[in-house]
């Protein structure tokens, strides 16, 4: 939508009539976006906000004129808790995904052994690594901090994003930040302190905090994008099954094969959806490029919605939500306090949890009936907050293969894979599997690919 939309502006500024069609296999507009309001709840059932620091959501909101709409996180309780020994323990102050900034917070934690706090305070003196390829998170991490650093908190922190494993998620793809601060500054904790002091000295003029949403859910900005698109084509529960390139005159022109037999010509192709899907698509256009795309594996996860009274938790919910290690075999690897997290997520005197299962360390789970997904993640969500009594509902919402694994060398290998597809005119693609899982990635590379497509067609602006 992102890129139907960038298009739209292209079009108005200048002056250039475009016709957009969107075909969508589901039966709504978003994708993994999708907020449901029941019982006086407020559910994303896929993400359920973004972050400000990557500027390309914040930029097509303020577009769209719906800045407005967007609401922060509740300031009382800006931490979260992670698992240790079956209880839930804070994540020391200044703990930082993958790095302390503080010492006297993880010398008091109880989630560190003596050993495992000394062994990472000695990554002032661990040497920069000098090779300059790609490495696995949990390479860095254990070879600057140690493995409980990354066993009890940065594998659950990180597989809460990325639902990956850390032996094979690439450091470059996915954090980049923190290889520069070791090649910048020698040492991660050294760096990320001077950051801090250099922010803290200029000041910030952010309105917002580093996760934000809308009043009224996520969808807000899909509704906000199909109003803004309403001379679009949209062709829902319509799937495409072949992408082929036909002779080129003076523009491209491409066929669209549906699944119903039907061809839509068009004179430029955008692919947003899963990079397996893609592959299958574009088999007899281009055999190499199948074969690249089909090599970027995807997680599956489900996310169980639990509706209680508040009388019925012991826990004080004094946090956003907590992060469970593997390494403390439970079903769920997270959950979000969503009505402590942001207002209108539930009624007064009400609570809505959201429990995450499955990804690439729990693959099983995604195969499990709904019945007993509900019923493992009750088990557990009760176990580690105290609660008694059955959830006023329940609600389980499945995302098969949606979330991309950025596996070591990821980007060597999109690198190769847009130099492939981009022998084809007026022919791009977008979507988490590329070079970001999140919303702002997302709306970034369907702008990109809309104005790859646009410029191939000679409109220039």
């Amino acid at each position: 939508m992102s890129a139907a939309y960038r298009l739209r502006e292209i079009s108005n500024e200048t002056n250039t009539p475009i016709e957009i069609t969107l075909i969508e296999g589901r039966s709504r507009l978003g994708g993994v976006i999708h907020t449901i309001k029941r019982d006086g709840f407020l559910i994303d059932s896929g993400p359920d906000n973004f972050v400000t620091i990557k500027p390309w959501a914040m930029a097509l909101i303020r577009r769209l004129g719906i800045e407005s709409e967007l609401i922060s996180t509740n300031e009382a309780h800006r931490s979260a808790l992670v698992v240790r020994k079956g209880k839930l323990q804070p994540i020391p102050e200044g703990f930082l995904l993958m790095a302390p900034t503080k010492v006297m917070p993880v010398l008091a934690s109880p989630i560190f052994s003596i050993p495992g706090k000394l062994r990472m305070g000695m990554e002032f003196f661990i040497p920069a690594r000098t090779e300059n390829g790609d490495e696995s998170l949990a390479s860095f991490v254990t070879r600057r901090f140690g493995r409980e650093a990354l066993d009890r908190v940065v594998q659950p922190l990180i597989s809460g994003i990325y639902t990956a494993r850390p032996e094979r998620l690439s450091l470059r793809a996915t954090m980049p930040r923190f290889l520069d601060l070791e090649q910048k500054h020698g040492s991660v904790i050294r760096g990320m302190r001077k950051e801090q002091k250099a922010r803290k000295t200029k000041g910030s003029g952010a309105r917002y905090g580093m996760f934000v949403t809308f009043r009224d859910g996520l969808h807000t900005l899909i509704t906000a994008l199909e109003n803004r698109l309403s001379e679009a084509d949209f062709r829902l529960n319509q799937r495409v099954v072949r992408v082929r390139k036909k002779e080129q005159n003076a523009l491209p022109l491409w066929n669209v094969d549906l699944e119903d037999e039907g061809t839509i010509e068009s004179n430029g192709v955008i692919l947003t959806g899963p990079s397996k899907h893609a592959a299958r698509l574009v088999t007899d256009l281009d055999p190499e490029l199948a074969g690249g795309l089909s090599k970027v594996e995807y997680a599956s996860s489900a996310v169980v919605h639990l509706a209680y009274e508040r009388r019925q938790i012991g826990h004080p919910l004094d946090a956003f939500g907590c992060v469970v290690p593997t390494i403390e075999n439970r079903h769920i690897i997270a959950a979000s306090f969503s009505s402590v997290k942001y207002e209108g997520r539930a009624p007064r005197d009400a609570v809505l949890l959201r429990a995450f299962m499955g990804g690439a360390l729990h693959p099983h789970m995604a195969a499990r009936e709904d019945d007993e997904l509900t019923r493992l993640a009750q088990t557990d969500v009760a176990d580690l907050l105290n609660i008694t009594g059955a959830p006023l509902f329940s609600l389980v919402s499945r995302w098969p293969d949606s979330m991309a694994q950025y596996d070591v060398g990821h980007l060597e290998r999109i690198a190769a894979l847009r130099a492939q597809a981009e022998r084809h005119s007026a022919f791009a693609l977008a979507g988490n599997g590329f070079e970001g899982v999140g919303i702002p990635d997302c709306v970034r590379a369907g702008e990109a690919a809309a104005e790859s497509v646009a410029r191939d067609l000679g409109i220039s602006w």
